[in-house]
């Protein structure tokens, strides 16, 4: 776990109905995106006409920055910068050094196409760990998830630019969808074998309600894992704290690290430690979400930051969800659980949404 600065008090663990840690905080600072990934805004649904947020529905980078500070405050050690694509959000270095001052863990996750740009100036102002997502290395795949006109050679020229930067090592997250691009786990375990970063595969997951998700598109964590022992012989890596998404291996040829993030068919909801911020400012306690805590309007009503302090220790002592065990047990032949996605910690913010209610887009509360 990330140390805190010299000096800080550290505050007692905020603990959730389940004893889940509130340890890490993903803010969103924008819902636009330049891809249109099927796994997360396909075109027909975010098109031309969709309606994203008015600028002046944004957090700015002073609300941003005063959040996160309340947040950090009860616990947060981690924060990470997501969208959409959070270097379409202009000036974003600059909230890079605000966030940087609070003294935690600070990273971003970008899918590269402008991290060529930003860079250096990201370096400069304090970020130290970037993930990029790249789901093919071959250009008709990469098309074909993306939906951009963005090439592999802007994100590969993107992770380079990181390296130059010092932002390495980097994590390079790979979606792998069954009938699509299996063969990119091969490609991307052989490129980036020696090169110190960090591959990882995800599950095809339902996040939303726009991605057309099927079990039967879900190429399962073993099944990943066995096409990357084709290449190498793999060994476990113990976590490096609680709460860890992925599950580490070791590549016996020395090649670096591979890891593997199990939503579906193993998931991990009892070690889930992340609140998630939207880019208007509302509390989502769990990716698969149908509502928030509307912290960002208390904010601007005049609302003070110990009674907002307040409104997340009521959210997060209230909260749990556990949407993926859930699911994961319904999928299951002999099983009969009824999924529902609306946790405590969301009661306590707005009005309970009706049974079926749809989930949060994944391009609002970041991935």
């Amino acid at each position: 776990m990330h140390d805190p600065p010299a000096g800080r008090r550290v505050p007692p663990p905020l603990l959730d109905s389940l004893g889940r840690e509130l340890a890490d905080l993903r803010v969103s600072v924008t819902d636009r995106c330049n891809f249109r990934c099927r796994y997360c805004m396909p075109r027909e649904r975010f098109g031309s006409e969709h309606r994203f947020l008015d600028r002046s529905d944004l957090l700015s980078f002073e609300e941003i920055t005063r959040l996160a500070s309340i947040f950090v405050s009860l616990g947060v050690g981690k924060i990470r910068l997501t969208g959409g694509e959070p270097l379409l959000r202009r000036g974003l270095p600059k909230l890079v050094s605000m966030l940087a001052s609070l003294g935690t863990d600070l990273a971003l996750t970008t899918n590269g196409s402008l991290l060529s740009r930003h860079a250096d100036a990201l370096a400069a102002a304090g970020l130290r760990r970037i993930t990029v997502s790249l789901d093919a290395l071959d250009e008709e795949t990469f098309q074909q998830m993306s939906d951009s006109a963005v090439s592999v050679a802007d994100v590969l020229a993107g992770i380079t630019a990181a390296e130059r930067a010092g932002l390495s090592p980097l994590k390079l997250n790979v979606v792998v969808r069954r009938g699509l691009n299996e063969h990119a786990i091969g490609a991307m375990v052989d490129r980036f074998a020696g090169s110190g970063h960090v591959v990882r595969f995800i599950e095809y997951m339902d996040v939303g309600t726009t991605n057309g998700w099927r079990l039967d598109h879900v190429l399962t964590a073993e099944e990943i894992l066995s096409v990357v022992r084709t290449r190498t012989g793999l060994e476990p890596i113990a976590p490096d704290r609680p709460g860890e998404v992925a599950s580490r291996y070791r590549r016996i040829d020395g090649g670096g690290e591979i890891g593997v993030i199990a939503s579906v068919s193993r998931p991990f909801c009892r070690d889930c430690v992340r609140a998630r911020l939207s880019s208007d400012g509302r509390l989502h306690t769990c990716l698969f979400s149908t509502g928030g805590t509307a912290l960002g309007y208390a904010l601007r009503h005049g609302v003070p930051d110990s009674q907002i302090a307040s409104m997340i220790r009521s959210a997060w002592h209230l909260r749990d969800d556990r949407y993926s065990e859930l699911r994961s047990d319904a999928t299951r032949p002999s099983a009969a659980v009824p999924v529902t996605l609306a946790g405590s910690a969301e009661r306590a913010g707005r009005p309970t949404p009706a049974p079926g209610a749809e989930k949060v887009e994944m391009s609002y509360i970041g991935g």
